[in-house]
């Protein structure tokens, strides 16, 4: 019951915090039976909340020790029933350090339970696949020798702005099991070999991007290749990882023309961005009727939202504001900045909610505090919708104004557009033809 709630509470923050969190492949989840999640880290905290809210399932996460000291990420670690393990960097840190938490992974392994592991051992920005720990093939190792059939399901994190407000998304995937097989022989090999089926696994189900300005320009290309069609998304993500590994085997192949259309991505990306307008605007048809519909409903909705989106915008700026002076005392670090915004907002705002209820009763007592109460969450959420409505109608009327004042720039992005899609073309047919045979 009370990780439910907290379940409700995390997926409630997400919600909040990213435009969208997309999960695939849930019916993979086996409803009952011991089960170990193994995930990809890039978001620090952000990773098992996603992964917590995402899946149907109680997950007991496995956390390095040190968070367990750590003032405002200790406390969640403890309400979920996190299990602490010391790496080996560690002082002091090796196999017998960690006969505790394996006790407890097998115990709650035993109780039909699922744990939540990120084998990497540790959280870092880029969307990358660092060398996996064995740890997570040891665990299995050891329920797999107390006589339990444990699943090993992979699952893979994709976050395209991920520490942004209201422009982060995050996609959960999930994958087929794991074969584990090979543990049932026993020793170091066994566990050598799970350890790296399990990384296969992860790469299949993840976005290997190399960094994150590689995965913004791989969003940009699939957009590009859709023209216009609505893909879900785990077609977007497989077009992501096909056209990645096309891009590395041309490196080796033809590396000046796959530099040279990389350069023209990134001009091209560059150019949308100066020009304020998105990668499906240019060559868009702007008729004058549906120009000024557009115009009207919006104008009409945006205006009649103001007030209440103003509420919540005056009642909500200080615990904003609040939150943002604090992540930036607390780090720097691009992997943490989503976590602190959400732990920070889930301190500050109640705190802050509270200390504004008290000055409406004592400006205006017990009526105006409780409109304050009662307008608080609404009109928040109201202020976001509206924001994201305005932010919205801007980008139209900013593509529509700069294409009506420059008419040739709408045809000249189109044309750049369809160069780059059949260069796309080009090039997967020539990563192909030199696909090594059998390859």
């Amino acid at each position: 019951m009370v990780y439910e709630a907290l379940r409700a509470l995390i997926a409630a923050l997400l919600a909040v915090f990213y435009r969208r969190v997309e999960v695939v492949g849930v019916e993979r989840v086996p409803r009952h039976g011991p089960l170990i999640v193994a995930a990809n880290h890039q978001n620090a905290l952000v990773d098992p909340m996603v992964v917590m809210a995402a899946l149907p399932r109680a997950l007991r996460p496995v956390a390095k020790a040190p968070l367990f000291r750590h003032p405002l990420i200790a406390p969640f670690l403890k309400l979920v029933g996190a299990i602490p393990v010391e790496r080996r960097q560690e002082a002091g840190a090796g196999p017998l350090r960690n006969e505790a938490a394996f006790a407890t992974v097998a115990d709650a392994l035993g109780r039909g339970g699922a744990i939540l592991i990120f084998p990497e051992g540790g959280s870092q920005p880029e969307p990358v696949l660092m060398p996996l720990r064995t740890g997570t093939a040891r665990m299995m190792a050891a329920a797999t020798a107390a006589g339990m059939r444990v699943t090993l399901l992979p699952v893979g994190l994709v976050f395209h702005e991920p520490g942004t407000f209201r422009t982060g998304r995050a996609l959960v995937i999930v994958g087929e099991p794991v074969d584990v097989a090979d543990l049932s022989t026993g020793g170091e090999a066994g566990i050598r070999t799970v350890t790296e089926r399990l990384a296969a696994a992860l790469r299949a189900v993840m976005v290997e991007a190399q960094n994150r300005d590689t995965l913004r320009l791989l969003a940009l290309l699939e957009t590009i290749a859709a023209e216009g069609a609505a893909r879900d998304a785990a077609s977007r993500a497989a077009w992501m990882r096909g056209a990645i590994e096309t891009y590395r085997r041309l490196q080796t192949t033809a590396p000046e023309r796959a530099e040279r259309f990389r350069i023209e991505v990134e001009r091209y990306a560059k150019d949308l961005e100066l020009a304020g307008v998105t990668p499906t605007q240019p060559g868009r048809t702007y008729r004058a009727g549906a120009v000024w519909r557009f115009t009207l409903r919006e104008g009409i909705a945006l205006a009649g939202g103001l007030p209440a989106a103003l509420v919540g915008m005056v009642l909500h700026v200080l615990p904003y504001q609040a939150t943002a002076l604090a992540v930036r005392w607390l780090t720097d670090d691009a992997d943490m900045a989503a976590t602190y915004k959400l732990l920070a907002g889930a301190v500050l705002y109640p705190l802050l909610w509270a200390a504004e209820t008290w000055l409406g009763w004592w400006l205006g007592g017990v009526p105006l505090a409780l409109a304050v109460v009662l307008a608080i969450v609404p009109t928040g959420f109201f202020a976001l919708t509206w924001r994201d409505r305005l932010a919205r109608f801007a980008r139209e009327a900013r593509a529509f104004t700069r294409f009506l004042v420059d008419r040739d720039l709408d045809r000249q992005l189109a044309a750049r557009r369809e160069a780059i899609r059949a260069e796309m073309g080009a090039l997967r047919r020539l990563a192909d033809d030199t696909r090594p045979a059998g390859g």
